[in-house]
Parts: structure tokens; C-alpha cells; sequence
């Protein structure tokens, strides 16, 4: 019978009996040892898993996405134009993400006595991360361009702090497999591919056992946070709560405001006829919260409502469930900041780029999957110092916003689309806006 209950529902109800679980614990004579040493190992080792899965999950997805162009010269035109869309409606959605999470600060609504509470529980990192910062301010500004390229690909594979130098190593070797010889290649990018797909129904293995992590990851949280003081764990839902206002509001920022202006400025589609178009698709989204199965039904109500031509959204869409993530990589920028605030750490403005730049680069090999989000987290947070761990504040809320956000990505897949077919001249006449300086001639 629990099996035929879907997967979100299930977290759901995993994230509720964990709260309930913690509240009841905090209100009586149930000792908290219990807790942190037969309930919380759980929640570590969903943790664990999703780090495990990190690397091999970026790495492959990411080279099957690169070779997938085709050959050189489609990726030196239609590629080029799509994946600078892609790179520049992600990095609008992260910028617009960590502008909302500095001026509402979320993570900083939390009592004092709280967020020491927090910053108890993660004392070792932050003793660690004081000795980095020194490192840090001596180093050259050019620094983390030079870091980008790893000196030893293997041990960068090992370290999910080196998350950049691995998404390098795979672009490089995602080019270099279109312009080796088919035969030479073919090999290559069906192991890979392979391989993808064999790390993805890994995914949906650590992702049976995410209502049990959810529950373990609540249940010690509230014990942890509360200790004698029972008053801090509302306190926490009530941040919580802000920070879940403030991923909506900038997710429907993308929704509302960024991507008519986009379609208004390289195509003559009407946002209201855009909208109804794909709402089967965003709905579709709503309920997986996987913009790879929503894929079909994008590319079928882009080509038939809109008139986008076959060609295009065969190459462009496909490509977007794998590169184009931008309601992920708008929450994680708000999760990675409100994560910082809850544990009063200050992040400078370096860090916060770090954060554009992670994000961004995350989000190409970001599997179009339920539960890829927070393994991108995990990488972005890892990239600015903050604890990985520290997803644990913002796990129950997740599953909710993975539907918003996934709408988003959705949606952003199709405006992009629109757009290249415009700029291809691949949309009926009357939606061409023909000023556009990217049409060719």
C-alpha cells in the first residue's frame, strides 16, 4: 500500500512525522540521545548518498549533453546561441535570487540563541573555514580562474569541493568528442551515456529512501536546534516559512517578468498565448518535478501550439532539460545565502559570485531529475565553505519548491526555444519580430 503512494507525497509525509516527531520529543521525557543516535545516522547517510552520487552525476550528464551537438559547426551557431541564452537567463536567475535573499536576509529573522544553537552544531567546519579565509585574502585575484583546471583530474573527482574542475575536464572532453573521428567517439559517448543512465536510476534509489532522510534530517534538527529552549524550533519554521516566500517570489519573477520581456524583445508570441501553449507542460512539471519527463509534452506543445519547427526543438529542448535549470539555480543561491545567514556566517561579495559562477556551471549537469537540486546544492555550498550539511535547514520545504522551481525550468526551456526558432527564422511569419539583430539575413 505505501508503495503506491507517490514519491513526493511520501516526503511529505516523512518531512510532517519528523516535525511532529522532533515537537513531541522537545514537550516531554524522551531523552534526546535517542534521537541524535538511533534517528539522525539516517538522515547522514541520505546525506552521504547524494554526495556520493555528486561527481559521477555532473560528470556524465554533462559530456553526453556536450556531444549531443552533433558536430562543431551546430555548435558554433544553433549550439552557441542556445547555450548563451541558457547561460544568461541562469545567471538572471541566480542574481535576481541572491538580490531577494540579501535585501528580506530570511536567515537572519532567527533569534541569536538559535543561530548559536546552529553554529554549535557545525563549530568544527567554521574553526576550519577561519584558517581558509586567512589563505584566501593572500592569494592572487586571478586565483579562481586558476583553480578552474585541475592539476590531477582523478584526485578533483574525489573532492566535491572541486566541482568546477571536474565540469572543466567534462566540457573539454564533451568538445573533444566532436571532433574526433564518429567511429573513434560513438564508443566514448555510449559508455557515458550509459553510464548516465545507470547514475540516474542510482537517483531514483537514494530518492526511495528520501521520505526515511527527511524524517531522520526534521526529527534531529528540531531536537538539535531546540535543546532546553523548545521556542527555537517555531522560530526556525518560521524562517523557514520567509525563505520559502522569498524562492517563490524570485521564481515568480522568472515567470511573470523576465521571460515576457525576453519573448517581447526577440519574438512577436504574445505571452498569454506563450502561457497557455505549455501550461500541459508546467503542469506536467508541477507534479514530477522532472524536467526530463516533461520533455515529450514541452516539445509537442512547442511545436504544435507555437509553430516551432521540429528541427529546433529536437536540438534546443533536449539540450535544456540537461543545461537550463534556472529555477534550480535561482534556489540555490537563495538556499545557499539564507543557509550562511541561519548560520551567521557573513559571506562576501566574492563568495556570493562564487555562487553565480557554481550555480551557473551546476546547473549544466544537472540531471532533469527530482532530487538533482539538492545534490547541485550540496556542490555550491561546498564551493563558498559553507557546511553541506547545512541542507538540513532547508530539506522539509524542498519537495514544494522543486515543483516551482522545475515549472520554471520548463518554462524556460520553451522560451528559449522560442527564441532561437525566431532567430532561425524556424516560426510562422507573423510571429518573426524581423528588427531582431540576431535574425539571420
Amino acid at each position: 500500500m505505501f508503495k503506491k503512494i507517490p514519491l513526493h507525497t511520501q516526503i511529505i509525509i516523512g518531512l510532517v512525522l519528523g516535525l511532529i516527531f522532533g515537537l513531541v520529543v522537545i514537550k516531554t521525557s524522551i531523552p534526546n540521545s535517542f534521537t541524535l543516535d538511533y534517528i539522525k545516522p539516517f538522515g547522514t547517510i541520505f546525506i552521504n548518498a547524494l554526495k556520493m552520487i555528486a561527481v559521477p552525476l555532473v560528470l556524465a550528464s554533462l559530456i553526453v549533453g556536450v556531444s549531443n551537438l552533433g558536430d562543431v559547426s551546430k555548435l558554433s551557431r544553433i549550439g552557441g546561441k542556445t547555450i548563451g541564452t541558457y547561460l544568461v537567463t541562469t545567471v538572471l536567475a541566480v542574481t535576481i535570487g541572491l538580490v531577494l535573499v540579501n535585501v528580506f536576509q530570511p536567515g537572519k529573522s532567527l533569534p541569536p540563541e538559535t543561530r548559536e544553537s546552529l553554529m554549535s552544531l557545525y563549530e568544527g567546519d567554521a574553526g576550519s573555514r577561519v584558517g581558509q579565509a586567512a589563505e584566501l585574502q593572500k592569494q592572487s585575484p586571478l586565483q579562481p580562474l586558476v583553480d578552474i583546471v585541475p592539476d590531477n583530474v582523478f584526485r578533483a573527482t574525489t573532492d566535491n569541493a572541486a566541482m568546477l574542475q571536474v565540469v572543466f575536464f567534462a566540457i573539454l572532453i564533451g568538445i573533444a568528442l566532436l571532433q574526433v573521428q564518429k567511429s573513434k567517439a560513438a564508443p566514448v559517448i555510449a559508455f557515458f551515456d550509459g553510464l548516465n543512465e545507470v547514475i540516474i536510476q542510482i537517483v531514483n534509489y537514494i530518492m526511495m529512501i528520501a521520505p526515511i532522510g527527511v524524517f531522520a534530517l526534521m526529527a534531529s534538527l528540531i531536537v538539535e536546534i531546540a535543546g532546553d529552549n523548545p521556542d527555537s524550533a517555531v522560530q526556525l519554521l518560521m524562517a523557514l516559512l520567509k525563505y520559502s516566500l522569498v524562492v517563490l517570489g524570485g521564481l515568480f519573477t522568472m515567470i511573470l517578468v523576465v521571460y515576457p520581456l525576453i519573448l517581447m524583445a526577440f519574438t512577436k508570441v504574445k505571452y498569454k498565448d506563450f502561457f497557455k501553449a505549455i501550461r500541459p507542460a508546467q503542469l506536467l512539471a508541477f507534479s514530477t518535478s522532472s524536467s526530463s519527463a516533461t520533455l515529450p509534452v514541452t516539445m509537442k506543445q512547442v511545436e504544435e501550439e507555437l509553430g516551432v519547427s521540429e528541427e529546433i526543438s529536437s536540438f534546443v529542448l533536449p539540450l535544456g532539460a540537461t543545461v537550463n535549470m534556472d529555477g534550480t539555480s535561482l534556489y540555490q543561491g537563495v538556499a545557499a545565502v539564507f543557509i550562511a545567514q541561519a548560520l551567521g556566517m557573513e559571506l562576501s561579495l566574492t563568495q556570493q559570485l562564487m555562487i553565480v559562477l557554481t550555480a551557473t556551471l551546476a546547473s549544466i549537469g544537472s540531471a532533469g531529475v527530482p532530487g538533482a537540486g539538492l545534490i547541485m546544492l550540496i556542490i555550491v555550498l561546498e564551493s563558498i565553505g559553507v557546511p553541506a550539511a547545512g541542507i538540513a535547514l532547508i530539506i522539509a520545504p524542498d519537495r514544494i519548491l522543486d515543483m516551482f522551481r522545475t515549472v520554471v525550468n520548463v518554462t524556460g526551456d520553451a522560451t528559449v526555444c522560442t527564441i532561437v526558432a525566431s532567430t532561425e527564422g524556424e516560426l510562422p511569419d507573423g510571429l518573426i519580430r524581423k528588427s531582431n539583430p540576431l535574425t539571420p539575413n
